[in-house]
């Protein structure tokens, strides 16, 4: 946010305050006050992706005027409230130490910022703490999410401003299911139900942090299914992982036991299983594959998919990156290599993804994968 986060016991009156402060920075010509209204205010957004900024020029953006009731709203949405009614009403239920919200809100506290003193002391007064879960009114959906404790530790889908990994992410991950967490309970996220297995393996926070892979270890041992469990979400964990470029959780998975489709042999470079499972597969079946080997830079087995007839311009499926074809992935991703072979075999450059609107190498510039935006540029002739 263009402010700090504040602590979870501020009063309504100083969220107040930031929205003020929001508001006087941007009549100052607050370049970041004006780029928080448009990532925040819903009537900036996309209507069809809700989480995205409108396609505005500087003009535009800057021909844009606002009040205090759209900084109140941009607050809100800023901590992800559904809006500024549901942040006040988030406000009083701290203050007056609801017991439904006050020990639950500090708990999530203690886990992401890795206090397991804290946390460890508020489960030993409150042992139901573990199977609580979230009353937050967002704008997601659904609006009330319902994560519990164990969630949080996946960094994922929860209030962003709280998407942290702290380096004793395992540790706190341990308590909680000591005390009695369950370990695929279920989250109403994304549209769907989640486990935090399928949260985890999907999250930038603790990939960086080094601690995904060992938490995939912990919670299977603490009963959760490699194979992923919930309702929604049809994507097995290693495959999710997988499409968002997490070979270690991937590889992870395997070693437990998780079932391996054609789609992840390929993510994962089995040439020979993908040989073997391509007679019969169906087509999305090949499709998932094309895409999951082209995301983790997979040559070979992209170049069988290939070899097989699939198709390298046909949109990748939903659940792996389904905006795109593949060789936008394979960019994104820096595997110069795979961009080769899908050019070699007909890649189109000229198509646009659904969501920001870019080619290959609008994507590539934008990425600063020079070396793969010089070589398309080449290609379509626009020089080096």
């Amino acid at each position: 946010m263009v402010t700090e986060a504040l602590p979870l016991t501020s009063a309504l009156r100083d969220y107040e305050g930031q929205a003020a402060n929001l508001l006087a920075e941007w009549r100052a010509g607050s370049e970041a006050a004006l780029r928080f209204f448009h990532q925040h205010l819903p009537r900036m957004l996309e209507e069809k992706v809700r989480w995205l900024p409108r396609r505005l020029s500087r003009e535009q953006l800057r021909s844009m005027e606002f009040d205090m009731d759209d900084a109140r709203t941009a607050i809100a949405r800023g901590y992800d409230f559904a809006g500024w009614d549901a942040l006040a009403a988030f406000a009083e239920a701290i203050a007056r130490r609801d017991p439904g919200v006050f020990p639950f809100e500090c708990a999530v506290d203690a886990v992401v910022s890795g206090d397991a003193a804290t946390l460890s002391g508020l489960l030993t007064e409150n042992p139901d703490l573990v199977g609580a879960r979230s009353t937050r009114v967002t704008h997601f959906d659904p609006p009330v999410h319902r994560a519990t404790l164990l969630h949080y530790v996946a960094a994922n889908g929860t209030e962003g401003y709280r998407q942290r990994s702290p380096p004793n992410a395992v540790e706190i991950a341990h308590i909680l299911l000591e005390a009695g967490a369950e370990a695929d309970a279920p989250a109403s996220l994304y549209g769907g139900e989640v486990t935090t297995m399928t949260l985890l393996v999907s999250s930038v926070h603790p990939a960086k942090a080094g601690v995904q892979a060992a938490l995939v270890d912990l919670l299977v041992s603490f009963g959760a299914s490699p194979d992923g469990a919930g309702v929604g979400n049809g994507t097995p964990p290693v495959e999710t992982a997988l499409a968002f470029g997490y070979r270690e959780a991937a590889r992870a998975l395997e070693r437990h036991g998780a079932f391996l489709s054609l789609a992840a042999a390929a993510g994962l470079g089995r040439v020979d299983m993908v040989g073997d499972l391509l007679a019969g597969s169906d087509a999305e079946g090949r499709r998932r594959a094309l895409a999951l080997a082209v995301q983790a830079g997979e040559v070979e087995a992209a170049r069988v998919l290939l070899d097989a007839g699939e198709d390298p311009n046909r949109f990748n499926p939903e659940g792996i990156h389904g905006h795109t074809p593949p060789i936008h992935q394979a960019v994104w991703a820096g595997h110069i290599e795979v961009v080769r072979l899908l050019v070699e075999r007909g890649a189109r450059l000229d198509i646009r993804d659904t969501i920001h609107g870019g080619t290959p190498l609008d994507w590539a510039e934008h990425g600063g994968r020079e070396e793969i935006a010089a070589y398309l540029r080449m290609i379509t002739g626009g020089g080096t």
